[in-house]
């Protein structure tokens, strides 16, 4: 007989076959925080202030240029800081009107972005103009400060009388001659006429007692220039070399009885 199988061990369990154990299942299990050393602990935490420390200055370099970049576009690209006026100070001359149109500053413009040399330029082209400075007044103004030129004499055209200022500009036109200011009779008032300048030279030089009697100064040439005093009186000027020495002898001899002074050459006086 042959032997059966043996006992205790299951059929096709023999020494040829494998043998197997149940499958294995895992699962990942969040450990406790008390599973973790304390030196780990540590040394976790002071990366992570690490991280943050190197992280925060670009964090608020990035603030700091979304910021700039808001308020840029706030001042320069938007009306938000529009102009929505221009105020004239010290216009008398000229009229707030015809500055804001020399200006030619568009409404609603950012102020930012407002040329002040070139809207100063354009304002002083006007004759009455002396000079001008313009400035910023936030929100939304534009302020224009006008200095307009003085008058200092003053020259009959036609049926119309020109004021010059001290550099021989004329500004003004007007149908009679404002008080208190020497008429002088040229050709061609204007800065660049040499006429022009020598009569303005003279007058700088007179003293106070022939600008009290002056009527009037008559430029026929360079060098034959007259003053018509009020009591109908001449002096003969000459040319404008050696005005405060003409001055001084004119003056001296104003109490002599002569129709005219001539003190072309002030070292020697002629009296007619």
């Amino acid at each position: 007989m042959s032997p059966g199988p043996a006992r205790g061990r299951p059929a096709g369990a023999d020494g040829g076959g494998s043998r197997r154990g149940p499958a294995r299942r895992w699962q990942l299990v969040r450990a406790g925080s008390d599973a973790v050393p304390p030196s780990t602990r540590r040394f976790m935490a002071r990366a992570r202030q690490r991280r943050m420390r190197a992280a925060l200055p670009w964090a608020v370099l990035a603030g700091v240029l979304v910021l700039a970049g808001l308020v840029a576009w706030a001042v320069l690209g938007s009306g938000l800081f529009g102009v929505r006026e221009v105020r004239v100070e010290g216009a008398r001359l000229v009229t707030p009107v015809e500055v804001r149109d020399a200006a030619a500053v568009p409404d609603g413009v950012p102020l930012a972005r407002v040329d002040l040399a070139a809207t100063a330029r354009r304002i002083g082209g006007l004759a009455p103009v002396e000079r001008a400075t313009v400035h910023r007044d936030w929100p939304d103004t534009l302020v224009v400060t006008v200095v307009e030129r003085t008058g200092v004499a003053v020259v009959p055209r036609d049926d119309r009388f020109v004021v010059l200022d001290r550099t021989g500009v004329v500004f003004r036109t007007l149908p009679r001659p404002p008080q208190g200011l020497p008429l002088v009779r040229l050709a061609e008032p204007g800065p660049d006429d040499p006429g022009t300048r020598a009569a303005l030279q003279v007058l700088t030089v007179l003293t106070p007692q022939l600008r009290a009697v002056l009527v009037e100064v008559t430029v026929e040439g360079l060098a034959r220039i007259g003053l018509t005093l009020r009591d109908e009186r001449t002096v003969v000027w000459g040319d404008a070399t050696r005005g405060e020495d003409k001055a001084r002898v004119a003056t001296a001899l104003l109490s002599r009885k002569a129709d005219t002074i001539d003190v072309s050459a002030p070292d020697v006086v002629t009296f007619r």
